[in-house]
């Protein structure tokens, strides 16, 4: 992580349109009101591209640059082709970071990270928790009953934050 230790890392981890985005969209701006330096890490499971076609950068990966770094005075981006190369792990995406307070991880259902479950009322999706012990507590928008490790409101984002920041 650029050298220097990344104090926490936690992952919000559900199923397709159960909140995902939103909750680590929320979940930022509270921890940055706090005062907290945060980052971000977004496993994908499709193809995807934050690359513009007609933009200078997309013509250069059209091209075939194995990578390509785009620089402004106020962000940079480095967009690199895997081509045959394996998905990189969250440890080696973590170790890309520059230091920070909090890295949330939106995604990578199946890590070793801790995480929460996020629960949506509604969909008929697996539970994660009790079978994966990475998962340390629940958001959900409905009451349950009898979970095996804490739940916690979704509407009540401070309180995420605070479980959040205490069990990274």
């Amino acid at each position: 992580m650029g050298g220097q230790a990344v104090l926490k890392v936690f992952g919000i981890a559900g199923f397709k349109n159960a909140g995902k985005t939103t909750l680590v969209v929320d979940l930022i701006r509270e921890l940055k009101s706090r005062g907290l330096r945060v980052a971000t890490i977004k496993h994908a499971h499709h193809d995807f591209d934050i690359d513009q076609p007609g933009k200078d950068s997309h013509q250069h990966r059209s091209a075939g640059a194995a990578e390509v770094i785009v620089v402004s005075a106020r962000r940079w981006a480095q967009i690199r082709e895997l081509e045959d190369q394996p998905e990189p792990a969250l440890e080696e995406l973590l170790e890309q970071l520059s230091a920070v307070d909090v890295v949330l991880v939106e995604g990578y259902k199946h890590g070793t990270h801790p995480k929460l479950e996020l629960r949506r009322a509604g969909m008929n999706s697996p539970e994660l928790a009790g079978s994966d012990p990475a998962i340390k507590g629940i958001v959900s928008d409905y009451p349950i009953e009898g979970a095996v490790v804490p739940v916690m409101d979704r509407a009540d984002v401070a309180a995420i934050a605070d479980f959040i920041l205490v069990s990274a």
